[in-house]
């Protein structure tokens, strides 16, 4: 590692996917640890990046030299997935192997983000990092492709899984919510579909606080790194979050819940899909906050 965080010259981050839901927290969360060399996919300001040529990562990374890399970048279209298999098996899959072997050649620590759509949802417990995977739709097989690919490449890696990811940016199912209370008088949500919200304000603090630590040198990445969950505390169902976000925001509308057979979406998605977030918090020292307390903190951002 050429810098630390106890040195002169701060270290340099390279974040891809910054003009993502969690890669704009991370913006934000990052500065605060180093230089953030934020990467979009989109054209925004700074560095673009083009996941679908593999010439476009391995120059970025060379031109940004950073100490260490957090891919935020994902193919999140769960239900086109379906019919563009291809191009999400590109962002999801191939990239983060390129990614992987590129950091695994320079010894540079790398943070990535998977799922918990791993899963097909059959246990009647929380999952945990040991638990087989068995995604039901291509997005889950491809970011289990991606998770696989960086696990097994001998990068210096942290791969955080983590669930139902909401803030006050982005395509998201609070802002999708808060849309639809203020455009329709009913609305019938999924009952059966059970997972644990995480706001990506609390994923990307979580993040920064781990990364501070290995570039400090406080913690080892031979030792620590790995797969890891890392979810927003508790369980609800989809209908529940939305009963939540209706009663916290102030809003009106006529709720039904409604099971998944009535929800006719191109890609099947897990019904029990919480993930165990005890190796995080042994590892680490850190335990997220239950949904319902960072829902509230996100909805009062959202007014102000």
């Amino acid at each position: 590692m050429k810098n630390t965080a106890g040195s002169a010259a701060r270290p340099r981050l390279l974040l891809i996917g910054s003009n993502g839901q969690v890669g704009w927290e991370l913006r934000r969360t990052l500065a605060g640890i180093g230089e953030v060399v934020a990467a979009s996919i989109e054209g925004e300001a700074g560095p673009v990046v083009d996941l679908m040529d593999p010439s476009s990562l391995a120059r970025l990374i060379d031109e940004a030299r950073p100490d260490a890399v957090v891919n935020a970048a994902a193919y999140t279209a769960v239900d086109k997935a379906e019919s563009d298999r291809e191009t999400a098996k590109r962002i999801n899959a191939d990239a983060v192997a390129e990614m992987a072997a590129l950091l695994a050649e320079r010894g540079t620590p790398i943070v990535h983000y998977s799922t918990d759509f791993v899963f097909s949802g059959n246990l009647n417990r929380a999952y945990t990092e040991d638990d087989t995977p068995d995604p039901l739709n291509v997005y889950g097989e491809t970011k289990l492709g991606g998770e696989r690919a960086l696990l097994e490449s001998g990068a210096r890696a942290l791969v955080f899984r983590t669930s139902w990811v909401y803030g006050a940016r982005g395509a998201n199912f609070l802002l999708t919510m808060m849309r639809l209370f203020r455009e329709r008088e009913e609305l019938r949500v999924v009952d059966d579909q059970i997972g644990s919200p995480t706001w990506s304000r609390m994923l990307a603090e979580m993040t920064a606080m781990v990364l501070y630590r290995v570039l400090r040198g406080d913690l080892d990445l031979d030792r620590v790194g790995g797969l890891y969950n890392l979810t927003g505390s508790g369980q609800v169902s989809w209908y529940g979050f939305a009963s939540a976000i209706l009663e916290a925001s102030g809003l009106e509308s006529n709720l039904i819940p409604i099971p998944s057979s009535e929800y006719q979406a191109p890609a099947k998605r897990p019904t029990y899909s919480v993930l165990d977030n005890g190796r995080f918090q042994e590892a680490f020292g850190l335990a997220m906050p239950d949904w319902r307390l960072s829902l509230g903190q996100c909805l009062e951002e959202l007014k102000r």
